[in-house]
C-alpha cells in the first residue's frame, strides 16, 4: 500500500479519530480506522494498525476492544473528564451571569472537544434559568488577567470606574478620573467578580466590581498596604457584606426563631455565637457592614428575625420601615 502524503501523523490523527468519534457506548472496527486515517492521508496496513493501538494504550489511551457477535470495534472509555463532569461545567457557564453570551457559547464550544462528538450532542443544551441577565462587558475576561498580573507583579493598577444613567449609557465616575489602587484579591460573590484594593488617598481597603472596569493598566509602582492587608481576611470581608455594598461593620443581635437557624448559617457560616432564649427561638450575635441592602436582607425574612441591638442600628431600621410605610401605604 502506498504510504500517504502525512504518514508521519499517522499515531497522532489515530489519536484524534479516537479522542473524537469514539467513546464507551461508540467505537470503530479496524477498516473504519483504516478508511478515517485514509481521509488525512495516512495509509495503514491492519497489521501495523494493531501495532499502532498498543503504542496508544502505552502512552495512556484506554481503548479498549468490544465484540458485538463477529463485529470487533475499538472504544476510547476513559478520558480526563467524564461526561457528567463536562454537563456541569456546561450548566455553570450558562447560569452564569458573569459570562457573556458570546464567551458562553465559546467555552461550551471548546468543552464539546474534551468528549466524543456523540457525547458532545449532549452537551448542545439550554440550562433554564428564568430572567437571566449576563454581563455586557466583553473586556471582563482581560480585566480578570490584568488585575492578576497585578497582583503577580506586585504593582499598582490605574482605571476608569462608570456607572449607569437613566439613559442606560455608561458613565465614568469621579468626572471621568483615573482611579490608581493597589490590587490584593480577586473575588467572586453574588454571581459578580470584585477586586479588593488598597486606595492609599483614604488609608482603606474598597472593593470594584471588575465588569465596571475599563482601560485597566498595570503601572510600575510597587503596590502599597500590605500592612493593613497583612491580616486581611477576603472571604470574612465578603461574608459580612451584603451585595458586596459597604457600610460601616457592626455586631448585631438578631431574636430568631429556631427554623431561621439555617439561613444565618449560609449567610455568616458557621462561627457566630447562638444562645437558645426559649424552646422555640434563639439569639444570635453576628459581625455585619450595617447598610440599607443589609436592613432589606433582615426585613425579607419577616417575622423569623428581629433586630434588637445595637440600638443605633435598630433605630436606622425603625427609619427604613417608616420609610417604606409611607411609600407603600
Amino acid at each position: 500500500m502506498a504510504k500517504g502524503q502525512n504518514q508521519k501523523l499517522k499515531t497522532l490523527y489515530l489519536a484524534k479519530i479516537f479522542c473524537e468519534e469514539t467513546d464507551e457506548g461508540h467505537g470503530l472496527t479496524i477498516s473504519e480506522l483504516i478508511d478515517r486515517l485514509q481521509q488525512y492521508g495516512v495509509a495503514a496496513e491492519r497489521k501495523a494498525l494493531y501495532q499502532d493501538l498498543d503504542d496508544l494504550r502505552q502512552f495512556g489511551l484506554d481503548i479498549v476492544a468490544m465484540q458485538s457477535g463477529r463485529r470487533h470495534t475499538y472504544h476510547l472509555v476513559s478520558r480526563e473528564f467524564e461526561l457528567p463532569e463536562l454537563k456541569l461545567l456546561v450548566d455553570a457557564v450558562q447560569s452564569s451571569k458573569f459570562i457573556t453570551e458570546k464567551k458562553s457559547r465559546e467555552l461550551i464550544r471548546k468543552l464539546e472537544t474534551l468528549c466524543s462528538v456523540h457525547d458532545a450532542r449532549q452537551l448542545q443544551r439550554q440550562v433554564l434559568i428564568a430572567g437571566r441577565v449576563k454581563t455586557m462587558n466583553e473586556s471582563i475576561y482581560y480585566n480578570v488577567d490584568d488585575i492578576n498580573a497585578a497582583i503577580s507583579r506586585n504593582c499598582q493598577v490605574r482605571f476608569h470606574y462608570f456607572q449607569w444613567n437613566l439613559q442606560k449609557e455608561e458613565e465614568l465616575r469621579r468626572g471621568g478620573a483615573w482611579y490608581c489602587v493597589s490590587p490584593w484579591h480577586l473575588r467572586w460573590d453574588d454571581e459578580n467578580y470584585y477586586m479588593i484594593a488598597y486606595e492609599s488617598a483614604s488609608d482603606t481597603v474598597k472593593h470594584y466590581r471588575v465588569d465596571k472596569m475599563r482601560d485597566i493598566t498595570v503601572t510600575d509602582t510597587p503596590r502599597e498596604g500590605a500592612e493593613k492587608l497583612a491580616a486581611f481576611d477576603p472571604a470574612a470581608y465578603t461574608k459580612r457584606l451584603f451585595g458586596m455594598y459597604a457600610g460601616e461593620e457592626t455586631r448585631v443581635t438578631l431574636e430568631c426563631e429556631n427554623r431561621m437557624i439555617g439561613v444565618l448559617v449560609d449567610r455568616f457560616g458557621k462561627d457566630f455565637p447562638v444562645i437558645r432564649k426559649d424552646g422555640g427561638h434563639f439569639t444570635a450575635y453576628v459581625d455585619a457592614a450595617v447598610s440599607e441592602q443589609f436592613l432589606g436582607w433582615v426585613i425579607s425574612l419577616g417575622s423569623g428575625v428581629k433586630l434588637t441591638a445595637p440600638e443605633a442600628v435598630v433605630e436606622r431600621m425603625r427609619t427604613e420601615v417608616r420609610r417604606l410605610n409611607e411609600q407603600y401605604l
